[in-house]
């Protein structure tokens, strides 16, 4: 079985854990609050710009092969132009990272410092999402919100991609070249397990559930860290 098909069957609890949350389900639904909506692209702005500011300074050899994805798939940009619509040209001055969002951040930074390698499990989870459940997510934002045509909504936008189906076989297809031992593969499933759980935090934040989501997310981290595991 190869790493990302591994890497997918591993983490089918958690995804349908984050798809079971109150606001990706009510999003699914249609119910979509629009400050909610835009405190969550928010979060995802500093999220992307850590994550990718990290994946461009990479000199670790298995996470340096993220790079070649690099103009094709950051979404920093894109967030900022959806920023700019909903807040203005000082979205920066007026709008701060969530608790989740800082917690999400720290451990990004945390793992480039002492496993670099680990950002591919938190590339994979955040890119294919995006390029997956996101596209349907686009639709329906665009008929919760109903921004004008071309605004709020270029985070989910791939202009480079023609083709997402055959763009996720071969992005698939050059992480399952990376050469990983064991432990490697199950350390990274471990931590894309922790990326969905943190990105669940950043969930239920955003409706005033955050203390039972960081409970959760605490007691799973020490769990862990009591196997042995590296996150």
């Amino acid at each position: 079985m190869s790493f990302t098909t591994r890497l997918k069957e591993g983490t089918k609890k958690s995804h349908n854990a984050a798809e079971n949350t109150k606001f990706v389900s009510q999003f699914l639904k249609g119910v979509l609050d629009p400050e909610e909506y835009r405190k969550l692209i928010t979060d995802f702005w500093y999220v992307y710009d850590t994550m990718e500011q990290l994946v461009v300074k990479t000199t670790d050899p298995r996470a340096m092969v993220l790079q070649q994805f690099n103009v094709d798939l950051f979404r920093t940009a894109a967030l900022q132009q959806d920023l700019r619509y909903y807040y203005g040209p000082m979205w920066r001055e007026q709008q701060t990272p969530s608790e989740a969002c800082n917690t999400y951040c720290y451990r990004l930074n945390e793992i480039a410092e002492k496993d670099p390698y680990l950002l591919i499990a938190h590339h994979y989870t955040r890119y294919i999402g995006d390029l997956s459940g996101g596209q349907i997510l686009k639709g329906i934002a665009q008929n919760s919100l109903q921004p004008p045509k071309g605004e709020g909504l270029h985070f989910y936008d791939f202009p480079r991609i023609e083709d997402a189906k055959a763009f996720k076989t071969n992005y698939k297809a050059v992480l399952d070249s990376i050469e990983l031992s064991e432990n490697d593969i199950n350390t990274l499933i471990s931590e894309a397990n922790y990326a969905f759980r943190l990105n669940m935090y950043m969930f239920d934040e955003l409706q005033g559930d955050a203390s039972k989501s960081f409970l959760n997310l605490a007691c799973n981290f020490v769990k862990s860290k009591l196997k042995g595991g590296n996150n």
